[in-house]
């Protein structure tokens, strides 16, 4: 097959949207992510997928565990959505927990993402190398301390998740922040 008639695969998790290429400069208006599965592989650089066990016995989900603050306390929350995510997602918002990792685990779930963004050059969420996860009912994820990610989103239906991390009261618990508008899609 002739060189020119070969299609290249995009190797970036995210398509431009049409009429722009790679390497232009003109503005682009909006990024599009495409969802893809949640794997422990793939989420390995950002933290750790939670899954049910197969087999009876118990289970050690530890590795992603963190807290950068010795006086900073341990918290527990239950944390409810009554409505799912209209879905294209879009969104303008990220968000990181700088000194502590953050567990998510479904109590009673549907799907639901799991969105990152590793860290740009002045900081902030890298939205060009983001990622978007499709997590089924029986995962959960720990983000690592300090990684970037969308809020939490369910998809499918309301849904019921267990929260772990570690608090002081102080403004590092948590910072939000404003990014170029993106979209997720499903598979």
């Amino acid at each position: 097959m002739p060189a020119q008639a070969r299609k290249r695969r995009n190797p970036l998790p995210f398509r431009l949207p049409a009429g722009h290429a790679a390497g232009d400069d003109a503005q682009v208006p909006m990024m599009i992510l495409r969802a893809e599965p949640l794997t422990s592989a793939a989420f390995l650089p950002y933290g750790e997928v939670i899954e049910c066990p197969s087999i009876p016995g118990r289970t050690y989900f530890e590795d992603a565990l963190a807290n950068l603050r010795p006086h900073a306390r341990p918290s527990l929350s239950l944390t409810v959505t009554d409505k799912a995510a209209a879905m294209p997602l879009r969104s303008t918002t990220m968000e990181r927990h700088e000194f502590s990792s953050q567990s998510f685990v479904p109590q009673q779930a549907g799907r639901w993402l799991a969105i990152i963004a590793p860290h740009a050059r002045d900081g902030g969420p890298d939205m060009a190398r983001a990622r978007a996860f499709l997590a089924g009912p029986r995962q959960g994820v720990t983000y690592g301390a300090n990684v970037w990610h969308h809020p939490f989103t369910v998809i499918d239906a309301p849904a019921c998740f267990v929260v772990t991390m570690w608090r002081d009261g102080t403004k590092g618990d948590e910072e939000f922040v404003t990014v170029p508008e993106f979209t997720v899609e499903l598979p």
